[in-house]
């Protein structure tokens, strides 16, 4: 698989990223449970095959994400050129995110994959714990993610997250690397346009996460009619049943054209997709490779929801 640039970083990524947060095993959201071994065979899939980037996060199953990915890591190491990023995350009991709860946060990701350092290290989801104000703070968290940056503990420092005008003002910092955006990226929430844009031309590495959009776009909306586990709106459940029929007039998986929507635009760095089980690392890959007519993705366009998303 080729690989491209990771922003300004010197770092390659292959253009399909490894999500883990199914395998820390969260029924509630995800509606069915992983086991020890099935999330390891699934990591030592990965390590195995061409993919050469995997995405975790502190808070991901309480840190169970992190642990079984750290066993397979103790048992076998990493490839050469492997990319290895985890978050910084909120204490999961106070909702603490200040500079000191991310020096925890950021030990706590190291002990549990059994590494003294990782390639790219991201501020989780700040939006639900602070202000743009209080993670640039002295003493706050991003203060304290460069100085881990400075000390070797981490190299490259990214933002993840959904609000899409507070993205764009983390990455007007000059501050970050790289970039997670989701579920706004997508073939019916196009929503992060001029957050990629911003990204592209400061050099950022834009990584889009969750092009199915939570599994609608896998199933359709009569399977899963929540997008990003959240309530949707009729118009959003027809846009998407109308791209079904269109696939299906082109012999094309809906998940496949949901997939390369998100590869073919060249300002994506790469596009996480969440896996649970070992056989979903060849399933994606294949899924990449479908060929999509052109005339398919016109058609896509044309049914796109035009007013692309939802308020943040």
């Amino acid at each position: 698989m080729d690989q491209r640039p990771f922003g300004r970083t010197g770092l390659r990524v292959t253009p399909i990223c490894i999500g883990t947060s199914p395998l820390a095993s969260m029924p509630a959201l995800y509606g069915y449970a992983v086991d020890d071994a099935r999330a390891e065979a699934t990591v030592s899939a990965v390590l195995d095959g061409p993919v050469n980037f995997l995405d975790t996060s502190n808070n991901y199953g309480n840190g169970s994400a992190e642990r079984r990915i750290g066993a397979v890591i103790r048992r076998r190491g990493l490839p050469e050129g492997f990319v290895l990023a985890t978050k910084a995350d909120a204490d999961p009991e106070t909702g603490a995110f200040d500079g000191e709860r991310v020096r925890r946060s950021v030990a706590e990701s190291l002990e549990r994959l059994g590494v003294d350092h990782v390639p790219v290290m991201y501020l989780h989801d700040p939006e639900y714990h602070l202000t743009f104000e209080e993670a640039m703070a002295p003493g706050g968290a991003v203060e304290a993610l460069v100085a881990l940056r400075d000390e070797g503990v981490v190299g490259h420092l990214g933002v993840a997250g959904g609000p899409v005008d507070l993205m764009r003002r983390f990455v007007g910092t000059d501050v970050f690397d790289a970039v997670i955006n989701h579920n706004r990226w997508t073939l019916v929430d196009r929503s992060a346009d001029p957050l990629m844009d911003d990204a592209a031309a400061k050099g950022i590495a834009f990584v889009n996460g969750a092009p199915y959009g939570g599994g609608m776009l896998v199933k359709g909306p009569d399977a899963q009619p929540r997008y990003a586990y959240r309530e949707t709106p009729e118009s959003i459940r027809e846009a998407v049943r109308a791209m079904m029929a269109a696939c299906e007039k082109h012999e094309v998986p809906l998940s496949a054209a949901a997939l390369q929507f998100s590869l073919r635009d060249p300002r994506v760095t790469s596009t996480i997709v969440g896996v649970s089980e070992p056989g979903r690392v060849a399933a994606t890959l294949a899924l990449a490779d479908i060929p999509i007519p052109a005339e398919l993705w016109d058609e896509l366009d044309r049914l796109a929801p035009p007013s692309g998303g939802w308020p943040e």
